[in-house]
Order: structure tokens, then sequence, then C-alpha cells
């Protein structure tokens, strides 16, 4: 059976603690996109975590974890979150590279920041780690595949041609130094030894796992708004973030995709540019985004601060309908309550006329919130396990959002730590 974590909104979620729980009961977790421009936080008995390539199952010694041929590579980075965690008391955890996945190279990320500072003020807030570049590479046949990391004929033909390109654009447009040829011949090298013992065709590999029964876990990055067809273009990521990409990014057939559980928070949060209506500023912005998360609401990656906001409704239904959404995971919960009341999107005002149906982007940066207020609970509600001992108004918030979505609310977080998860029977699950 394959099941997909994916999330609903602009990323951060929390979709890392439900993989990380969910993999206890799984024997494989992969990667299926992105790279190591987003990161997932995990708190378990090791201590705290953010990973940014390894699937989120690495802590389990029964696991299998893989990167997926749809993910963006950056193995020198990769290698080093293995041994990081290692170095911290993690066993070394098994890990398995698609041979048909692509590198990012040095080139991608030195792209990605000259095209930011070119574009200035109207940059799309890039976290430069080279995931433009590298997608715009490999659309235009021109990216390194792992498995041309072991062919040195193929290398010395394909180097020097590909760098023409990229030294025009160095010259004329950018006004950097080139890129050496020789310089790059040695870097794939590196590269190679670097990666050899993890390198297996992954596919093939899936396709034995499922014929054996074997239990797979797909582990999305980021959310459907930063989809770039159905997100919020152009403020996305350059590869799909929906769990039916996850059977291309990872090389398995659609069809045994059965479990889409897509992950949403209480409240929202984003990291970098985008239209994002129930967004709030100022004191009362510093103060959920201080109270968030685990720590609050940095980037894993970048550190950056998120930009936060109430919960969305109409950003959520829609994003949960792209996933195809078999099961709603709500976290953070338990970090609303300081507050005494709690505001909740429930529809969009565009040009004067209401609407509950996620629109464009064009249509989405004129569009202003329409608020409904729910009572706060002001109670801690960390360690309760079971639904039925949730204060009243945090049951009416929670089945409230879960009518307006449309989805099953099956589990809960309420803390930082694997354990801290409420299951629950949904109504809209029967």
């Amino acid at each position: 059976m394959v099941s997909a974590i994916v999330g609903a909104n602009w990323g951060d979620e929390g979709k890392g603690k439900m993989t990380d729980m969910l993999a206890a009961d799984s024997d494989i977790v992969i990667r299926f996109q992105g790279g190591a421009n987003a990161g997932h936080t995990i708190v378990n008995n090791y201590g705290k975590f953010a990973l940014h390539t390894l699937p989120s199952g690495v802590f389990y010694s029964h696991t299998t974890s893989i990167i997926g041929n749809g993910v963006a590579l950056n193995i020198p980075l990769l290698i080093d979150e293995i041994n990081g965690l290692v170095e911290k008391g993690v066993p070394k955890p098994r890990i398995l590279v698609s041979d048909r996945a692509q590198i990012v190279m040095p080139y991608h990320i030195l792209f990605d920041k000259y095209e930011e500072e070119r574009l200035a003020g109207k940059s799309f807030g890039s976290t430069k780690s080279g995931i433009a570049p590298f997608y715009s590479d490999k659309y235009a046949k021109i990216g390194f595949q792992v498995s041309e990391l072991f062919d040195d004929e193929l290398l010395e033909e394909k180097v020097p041609r590909v760098l023409v390109q990229k030294n025009v654009l160095l010259r004329e447009l950018y006004h950097k130094p080139e890129i050496s040829v020789s310089e790059t011949l040695e870097t794939l090298k590196k590269y190679r030894d670097l990666i050899a013992p993890y390198v297996c065709d992954v596919s093939l590999f899936l396709d034995e796992a499922l014929k054996a029964g074997k239990k797979i876990l797909l582990e999305g990055q980021l959310g459907t708004m930063k989809d770039p067809d159905h997100g919020i273009y152009p403020m996305v990521t350059s590869s799909s973030t929906l769990a039916s990409y996850g059977a291309i990014g990872a090389g398995i057939p659609p069809y045994e995709i059965k479990r889409i559980v897509t992950v949403c928070k209480a409240y929202s949060s984003a990291v970098g540019a985008g239209a994002f209506v129930s967004e709030i500023f100022g004191e009362e912005a510093d103060e959920l985004r201080n109270h968030g998360g685990d720590g609050g609401e940095f980037g894993a990656t970048t550190g950056r601060p998120r930009r936060v906001g109430w919960f969305d409704c109409v950003a959520s239904k829609y994003g949960c309908r792209l996933q195809g959404t078999t099961e709603v995971a709500f976290t953070v919960l338990d970090i609303l309550k300081y507050l005494d009341e709690i505001p909740v999107c429930v529809a969009y005002e565009i040009d004067g006329k209401e609407t509950k149906d996620f629109p464009v982007t064009c249509k989405l940066e004129k569009a202003k919130p329409v608020l409904k207020t729910f009572k706060g609970w002001k109670t801690d509600i960390r360690g309760i396990k079971n639904y039925d001992d949730l204060p009243a108004e945090c049951k009416e918030y929670v089945e409230f959002i879960e009518k307006e979505i449309g989805y099953p609310i099956t589990m809960i977080s309420n803390g930082p730590s694997r354990d801290d998860i409420i299951y629950r029977t949904s109504p809209l699950s029967k």
C-alpha cells in the first residue's frame, strides 16, 4: 500500500512530524520532489532536527529512506545531512538514491543568487538554493542525472557543451566570472564518489516492494499553493507539490496511491512572497509568530520569519481538493491557547462580491478576507490524547473548519513530539 503526506497550503504545515509519526508503520519513506530549499522540523527521542533533503522516516531502523527521481539532489548537502544525524546519535539510516535523480550544480546556486539580485524588488523570494535554475536545466535537457556521473566519456562531451550557454549568461547578463570546464568535471567526479554507495534503480526497487506487500510512504515538500500549475503562480516552487506527482517523482503507478493525508495548520503561515489573503501584520503577527511551532515561526532552512495569518478555509478546501485528500491532519492546535478570540477566514471578497471558491492569482491579489470569530479555549491542551477531553471551544473550532473544508480531520497534533497526537473518527469519513 502507498500513502502520501502532502501540504494543503503554502508549506510549513507540519508534514515532517506527521511523516515521522506515520513512518513507524512504514517500510519505505520517499521524498519525491523539491530540494533542500525547505525543511521539515522534527522533535523525537534523539532531539530536535531540521531535515532538508532526507525523508522524515530516517529515525527508524526498520525503514528504507529514498531520494526519488523527482528530487533536486544537492549531493554535498545530502551527505552532510546523513553525517549530521549520525553525529547526534541517530543510527545511520538506510538510504537509496534514484539513478535518475538530477543533480543541483554549484552554478545553479550562483544563478539563483544572481537572478534574485538582478530582479531586486521584483524578485520571487527565492531561498537561493538553486531550485529554479536546476528545474530549468532539467526541462531544457541540459541537467546531469546521477547515472551520468559514472560515464566519463559522456561527461567530457557534455560539460563543455552545457557551459557554453552558462558562460554566455554569466558574461553578458550577470557580468560575473565564467565557469571552468575542468573544475566542473572535477566537481562531478567528487559527487560521484560521494553518492556511489547509495545509487539504486529506485523504480525497480519499489516495484519489487509493492509486489512484496511493503508499506510505502511518499513525503511531499511545501504545499498546494506553491504548485507551479495550481498554486499562486508565479510565486511558486519549480516542481509539483501534489500527491499525484508522487507517482512520477518516485516511479510508481498512480493507482497504487491509496491514502492521501493532507496536512493543515490550525492557523496559516508561509515563507516567501505571494498572495496570502488571511495574513496578519504588526504586533498581532509577531505574537502569533512567536507562539507558533516549536520555537516560533521561522523557516527550517532559511531561518527567515514566516508570514502568518488566520486559518483560511477557502485556500485549505481548494488545497485539499487538488491533493485528492482522503483525510486531514490538523497541526499546532495547541499554539492558539493564548487567544481570547480566534478569527477564521471563511470567504474572500473580490470586487465587492463574496466567494468561497479559490481564484486565479490575478483575482487573488484583490481578495480581502471575510472573517468569522470563535471564542478561544484559554487552556493548555498538550498531553490530551482523547478528542472528547478537549475543551468545548476547541472542538467547536475543529468541527467548524472540518465542515467548511469538507474533508475529515482524523488526526490532531497538539504538541511538537511524535507522541503529541489525537486520533479522531470524523463523521465525514463514514
